[in-house]
């Protein structure tokens, strides 16, 4: 990170994380949120197709929404009630194949048992600790 809020991430795929505009950022590419829940529709639809192809299932798609709730006020600083975190995160899926809602249901009840990025976002207050390293750089 710069003197902005855009963000370079060095991956596989390298991108950009930012803020929009009139939040201050150059709008470079999507905020840290929108990075955070997209992972879980991607992880869903790789997760599918991972469990389509095991069971030659005739998968022709999957559609994911997603949205979260978040206290922009406790995000913000302007309050200390509340949490940083999503209160709450919900998922449409549509899944596109010639099965009954009965199949449907337990394929997508597979599919969230093996999503990793569902389970670290379900377990993660309770199992995985999240530690900020604070270390001091000297130059």
């Amino acid at each position: 990170m710069g003197e902005t809020y855009s963000t370079r991430i060095n991956c596989s795929h390298p991108f950009v994380i930012d803020q929009p505009k009139m939040a201050g950022g150059n709008d470079e590419g999507p905020n840290p949120l929108e990075v955070f829940l997209a992972s879980l529709p991607a992880c869903i639809c790789a997760i599918g197709r991972i469990i389509a192809t095991q069971r030659r299932i005739p998968l022709r798609g999957i559609d994911v929404q997603v949205e979260g709730d978040i206290d922009k006020d406790f995000l913000m600083g302007k309050t200390t009630e509340g949490r940083a975190g999503f209160t709450e995160i919900r998922t449409f899926v549509n899944i596109d194949a010639d099965m009954t809602m009965v199949e449907k249901e337990a394929f997508l009840n597979d599919i969230a048992a093996r999503c990793p990025i569902a389970d670290n976002i379900k377990f993660t207050s309770s199992l995985i600790p999240v530690v900020v390293e604070r270390q001091t750089i000297s130059n």
